[in-house]
């Protein structure tokens, strides 16, 4: 199917992003002394922990979302509203760690693009049924 390619880089670059968020909670957890297994201990450590995880809890509902998006709806609508989950959850995670306050229009964004494609490959999906 055309335009799957689009699909394959988008969640690459996604999964990029999380692997970025990843090593960001490595490197803070020496820079803020916070020894393994520990999660607390230094409030800007937690943030950015938390931006870690809760990119990995994200990952849950919108990687199968978008694929089936692309499957059934349109795979060139499904890469941008993928690039609009990344864009989403990097501006979560700077104003997260920023401060919590700030995380509102970032996690709104990505919860919204992820909305988009799970309704819309289920509606997709049940139509094809149909």
């Amino acid at each position: 199917m055309a335009g799957m390619e689009w699909v394959a880089v988008v969640t690459l670059l996604v999964l990029a992003e999380y692997l970025y968020f990843a090593m960001q909670a490595g490197m803070s957890r020496g820079r803020y002394e916070v020894p393994a297994p520990a999660t607390t201990g230094n409030e800007t450590f937690e943030r950015v922990f938390r931006v870690q995880a809760n990119m990995l809890e994200q990952l849950i509902a919108f990687l199968p979302s978008l694929w089936l998006f692309a499957y059934y709806v349109h795979p060139g609508v499904a890469a941008l509203l993928g690039l609009v989950f990344g864009v989403g959850r990097f501006l979560y995670g700077r104003g997260y760690v920023e401060s919590p306050e700030k995380r509102g229009p970032g996690f709104l964004t990505s919860f919204a693009a992820t909305l988009v494609l799970l309704l819309g490959g289920l509606c997709g999906a049940v139509i094809r049924a149909l």
